[in-house]
């Protein structure tokens, strides 16, 4: 896998779809070069920063990033308003963590070569995303999860989720094979203490929502889903790591809903 960013077949930027990528970052110094190395063959990289106080703006500055300051407004309103700053009609969103292969950027130009040649321009286009696990990367045949990461920023929101708001799109959605990568979780205590804080700010959707059979959800919820990911993902293809994941995964639809629950016998009370 090649960090340079410079990507296969890029010698001639006008016969192609231009292409904007964001990242919005907070202290992201570890990981933020690698993520912009890998995205040279971008027209602009846009970065919205919350903050920072590491390296995370001279990393940026470096690699000649369009840099913009806008106080935490929340997941998805922060990535809403970064896509809004950039300047061409596709954009690439990245996390701070990620980053995009060789073969994946071949194919996004690719793409955009035939979008600019007269090919049907959709709405977006998901991506699927290679996890490090751990200590190491998903095997190659375990089963991937997607994510709309290229969109028209003509026919693109995101949605309202607290934690996990995402991008949708007005318009037909295609897919691109290969896979960029995520550094996300380096170790289980990263690991654990994400899924904590991400499992206390679903309580109040959850509760909004009005989710039912709570007690049931603890109990049997759990258990299927390391199964899911387990067999389902492929994860035991990916040895000890693979197992770790899973189990993981499993408490955190237990936190979920066991926090649901702690809060409506408090509100009882």
């Amino acid at each position: 896998m090649n960090t340079t960013g410079v990507a296969p077949g890029n010698d001639d930027v006008a016969d192609r779809e231009p292409i904007s990528v964001v990242v919005t970052t907070l202290n992201n110094a570890t990981t933020l070069d690698k993520c912009l190395a890998s995205v040279g063959f971008a027209n602009e990289i846009v970065l919205v920063d919350s903050g920072s106080t590491d390296a995370t703006l001279s990393i940026a500055a470096a690699r000649g990033c369009r840099i913009l300051h806008k106080p935490f407004a929340g997941y998805g309103p922060q990535k809403q308003w970064a896509i809004e700053q950039t300047r061409h009609r596709y954009v690439l969103l990245l996390d701070a963590d990620e980053w995009v292969p060789d073969d994946c950027q071949a194919e996004i130009l690719a793409l955009l070569q035939g979008i600019a040649r007269g090919a049907p321009a959709l709405a977006g286009y998901r991506l699927p995303r290679r996890e490090l696990i751990f200590w190491q990367y998903q095997h190659r045949s375990a089963r991937l999860n997607t994510h709309l990461r290229l969109v028209d920023r003509t026919r693109f929101r995101m949605s309202a989720s607290t934690v996990h708001a995402a991008p949708e799109v007005d318009g037909p959605v295609g897919s691109i094979a290969a896979a960029f990568c995520h550094d996300g979780e380096p170790d289980i205590h990263t690991k654990v203490a994400k899924i904590n804080a991400y499992s206390t700010g679903l309580v109040d959707d959850k509760l909004e929502a009005g989710v039912h059979f709570v007690r049931a959800r603890m109990l049997l919820y759990p258990p299927w889903h390391f199964l899911r990911q387990y067999l389902g993902k492929r994860q035991f293809l990916d040895g000890w790591a693979g197992f770790v994941q899973s189990v993981v995964a499993a408490f955190y639809v237990f936190l979920k809903y066991a926090k649901v629950y702690e809060v409506r016998r408090r509100n009882r009370r």
